[in-house]
């Protein structure tokens, strides 16, 4: 056999060309036949072995030229990123060290060290390790990017985008630092920032899982559910054990209302990594969205160990509540989430009451004084008050699997709140019209915008509604329409809106006000769960991702037996569903004005 040239040996380890480096692997294995302490080409079979996959192989022969030479720094140092990949890093680590020790200024065996130390999650000696491979140095792009990995994790957004930044000034051609980008401007909330970093990306390495992953999670956020999908699925085929694409590529089928196969993707990311809470917590909503409660309540608990509920999960005590018979004891029932949430499962607390239990109701301190007309509740106290004494607990959104909900045993006997007579009779005077035939409807927009989550902001930009696409429901004669938006964008100055929200200081108000309404039309907010408990004809105008709680391609609700939803027919396409909507309310406001 021939010997072969460096160059090649080197365009065959940067391409990972298997067939190559097989021959090359024969070379070598003749080679060593007449010269086994042949240490370059030890170390050789161990490269390519490493490249190869084999680790424990690469490990065997570089360990074997260690022996031929025991000061190679660079022998050192391969032979640790070998026991690295076998999860040897207390090892690794010694190895490094070692390398380092006989070359001080060897920025790869420093740089090499820090990944090792960032595997183990030891942030401090990953962030020294990068920062002394630098001071040899500064050019090293790619401890620059890991550096920005780290500082992004910990939240330092700013100082994460210029370690990325100066990355790419070393090496314009790093897709890596592109892509972290991207996830930076994900973070921050400028979605097409993102997606034109994670383009680039791609166009540097167009078999990138990691960026296909990342843009499909923008088009999806975008509403773009079929290139999304289009997106996850390439990333699986270069990476097929991608449970992070799996839950993903879960999230665009359901929002596509592909449950099935959204619920086969998220058990297939929680067969690869079954201790991640989010994929747990996603299949639970793509169960309960299938109508699949027995098995959906029960997952559902993994909520509050997932991204954004683990922070505000209380570590009680007393045992948590799930159904048992307890009369006489105290429950605390613990609202959570939003508004909304708590407005519909609030339903539950009469019917603890009802088994003998003595209900206490912890509820957000504006929804204290309406959560007062709950039947059987003997206090209600705001969050953040001090609790009263109780024996048991249970968290609002596990009342369902404490009764063991089904869809056919929903409680939705309404109204389940109500509203005190004077500030009801106060409205009524107010809003009365001078011939009793004008129909009064309540209009709701936008959501909260939710800050705090990349995910809650994005889909609240796809159920909130410009409120100048209302502008055809303003021009249907007999209708006088309230405004019971609360923030948001405001409404344009044309549109003749009655706007008393200022003088709603809390829900128990608001609810007096849509008590004395005929109609509310609202987006997915807490005004239709409002509007829902409350017995008040309520539509709903739904995104095409439907929330889970709305079931799929229901035009009721089983929660709220005067809730119409009007779901838009694709994503995006408010105007389809105000054209249907018009419709239905020139009927109502004729059939008003014949009354």
């Amino acid at each position: 056999m021939q010997p072969f040239p460096p160059s090649t040996l080197a365009q065959a380890l940067a391409s990972n060309n298997i067939e190559q480096l097989n021959e090359f692997k024969k070379i070598c294995r003749a080679t060593l036949k007449t010269k086994p302490d042949n240490a370059a080409f030890l170390h050789l079979m161990g490269i390519i072995e490493h490249q190869l996959g084999h680790a424990a192989l690469a490990a065997k022969w570089i360990k074997k030229a260690l022996v031929v030479m025991p000061d190679s720094a660079e022998l050192h140092c391969n032979y640790a990123k070998t026991l690295a990949v076998l999860k040897k890093h207390a090892e690794a680590v010694i190895a490094f060290r070692r390398a380092i020790l006989l070359n001080p200024d060897y920025a790869e065996a420093h740089y090499s060290l820090g990944n090792c130390f960032k595997e183990c999650g030891d942030d401090t000696n990953a962030i020294e390790a990068y920062n002394n491979a630098l001071a040899i140095n500064p050019n090293l792009a790619e401890a620059l990017n890991n550096l920005g990995v780290i500082l992004k994790n910990k939240g330092a957004l700013a100082e994460a985008t210029n370690y990325y930044m100066r990355a790419l000034a070393a090496k314009p051609d790093y897709p890596m630092p592109l892509n972290n980008l991207g996830v930076i401007c994900f973070l921050l909330g400028n979605l097409d920032a993102a997606a034109a970093h994670h383009r680039q990306a791609l166009a540097l390495k167009p078999d990138y899982p990691d960026a296909l992953n990342n843009l499909g999670m923008i088009l999806r956020h975008q509403g773009d559910f079929a290139e999304s999908i289009n997106l996850y699925r390439k990333a699986l085929a270069l990476r097929p054990n991608y449970p992070e694409a799996l839950n993903n590529l879960g999230n665009a089928l359901k929002d596509s209302g592909k449950l099935p196969e959204a619920i086969l993707a998220y058990q297939q990311a929680i067969a690869i990594k079954g201790d991640y809470p989010d994929f747990h917590n996603n299949l639970a909503m793509a169960l309960l969205a299938a109508g699949r409660f027995a098995e959906g309540w029960r997952k559902y608990e993994w909520r509050w160990k997932s991204t954004q509920l683990a922070a505000a999960r209380h570590n009680m005590a007393e045992p948590l509540w799930q159904g048992e018979a307890a009369e006489g004891r105290v429950l605390l029932i613990r609202s959570e989430q939003g508004f909304g949430d708590t407005l519909q499962f609030c339903r539950y607390a009469p019917k603890a009451a009802a088994r003998g239990l003595r209900v206490v109701l912890e509820v957000q301190p504006a929804l204290v004084r309406l959560m007062g007309s709950l039947f059987g509740v003997e206090q209600v106290i705001a969050q953040g008050q001090p609790l009263p004494d109780f024996d048991l607990y249970c968290p609002m959104m596990s009342l369902p699997a404490a009764f063991n909900t089904r869809l056919e045993t929903i409680p939705a006997d309404i109204p389940y709140l109500a509203v005190q007579d004077d500030p009801l009779n106060s409205w009524r005077s107010r809003l009365a019209d001078c011939n009793g035939k004008t129909l009064k409807v309540g209009l709701v927009w936008a959501g909260s915008s939710r800050a705090h989550s990349p995910d809650l902001i994005a889909t609240d930009r796809r159920r909130s509604i410009a409120p100048e696409l209302l502008a055809p429901l303003l021009d249907i004669a007999g209708i006088q329409f309230y405004n019971l938006q609360k923030g948001g964008p405001p409404p344009p100055e044309e549109f003749c809106l009655i706007d008393l929200m200022a003088e709603c200081n809390d829900f128990a108000d608001t609810a007096a006000l849509v008590a004395n309404l005929d109609l509310i039309i609202s987006v997915d907010t807490a005004m239709a769960h409002l509007a829902g408990a409350l017995g008040k004809p309520i539509w709903v105008l739904n995104r095409f991702d439907s929330c889970w709680r709305w079931l799929q391609t229901r035009e009721d609700s089983p929660w709220y037996p005067t809730l119409r939803l009007f779901r838009q027919p694709r994503s995006g396409d408010w105007e389809s569903v105000i054209s249907i909507v018009g419709d239905e309310l020139r009927q109502l406001a004729v059939a008003k004005s014949e009354e």
